[in-house]
């Protein structure tokens, strides 16, 4: 019997793994969609006048960064 249980416990911190590594995976390709709306938008706004070359760059360096720690896997979804 301890063996079962044993072997449902493994199984149940299995899944929670499995669970949490998805949630992180969906975390991180919403924050790089939401720095690659970002990215655009200061673009735009540099490119009408209202933004600045500075903001743009922060966005990009921001990006960049998302990137090297999760890769690029949300450009390509």
């Amino acid at each position: 019997m301890t063996g079962f249980l044993d072997r449902a416990k493994e199984k149940a911190q299995q899944g929670l793994a499995q669970g949490k590594q998805k949630v992180d995976e969906v975390q991180a390709h919403r924050a790089g969609s939401d720095l690659l709306k970002k990215l655009g938008a200061a673009y735009y706004a540099e490119h009408r006048g209202s933004g600045t070359p500075e903001a743009t760059q922060e966005a990009l360096s921001a990006l960049e960064a998302h990137i090297a720690l999760h890769g690029d896997g949300f450009l390509h979804a």
